[in-house]
């Protein structure tokens, strides 16, 4: 399958002869970045903000899902799951919506604008986790040290951080290094897009930095 960021937390997932899937569209005069103009069959929300919820950046989009839930879509099999503590949706803590994606047993955990460590029941709903989409920059999601602890308990194979402070970036997030430093990793090049398999994801636990891809 194929991987490309967009910038901020939005990507999009594609496999052949499967359903397409966009992540957390953004606003881009309020986040910064390149305007979106993509086409997928699903959109994924994690939570009703600019950043997060644009999703007529989006066309052709069939299904939109925008809460906690279980789906299966052109083959795609998606979890949702619902990340605030106290259930109930504040300015300070806006409920969050964590989505896994299987791929034909490949999982893929976008965590939205997850706020803080999940509980125990959180991290065993989400299952066996292959490739992580990590907010790492703070801002309303996990800062640097956070994340890192999230993924010392989900133990993926491949770390994507998101949600952090770029010079294409408008909002005041921390930068990625920060997270690279917590992570124990050097700076790394960042790739235009991601191609995996089952077949060749590494044993260990390894960040893969993606370059924001034009629309």
């Amino acid at each position: 399958m194929e991987i490309t960021w967009y910038g901020h937390s939005c990507f999009r997932l594609s496999e052949r002869g499967m359903a397409s899937v966009v992540t957390d569209p953004f606003d881009s005069e309020v986040v910064g970045y390149e305007s979106l103009k993509l086409r997928a069959d699903i959109v994924s929300v994690s939570h009703d903000a600019p950043g997060h919820g644009f999703a007529g950046a989006v066309k052709n989009a069939l299904h939109r899902l925008t809460g906690p839930g279980e789906f299966e879509i052109g083959g795609v099999f998606i979890t949702g799951i619902q990340t605030d503590s106290n259930n109930k949706k504040t300015g300070e803590n806006p409920r969050n919506t964590l989505y896994v994606f299987d791929y034909n047993g490949l999982n893929l955990a976008h965590l939205g604008d997850l706020r803080q460590v999940p509980s125990q029941a959180e991290i065993e709903a989400l299952g066996t986790v292959h490739i992580a989409f990590v907010p790492v920059g703070g801002g309303g999601g996990l800062n640097a040290s956070k994340a890192a602890e999230v993924l010392s308990l989900l133990e993926p194979n491949i770390v994507i951080p998101m949600h952090y402070g770029h010079e294409a970036c408008k909002l005041p997030l921390e930068p990625l290094e920060k997270f690279l430093k917590e992570m124990g990793v050097s700076a790394l090049e960042a790739q235009p897009s991601l191609k995996v398999s089952r077949s060749n994801l590494p044993e260990e636990t390894k960040v893969l930095v993606l370059s924001p891809a034009a629309s």
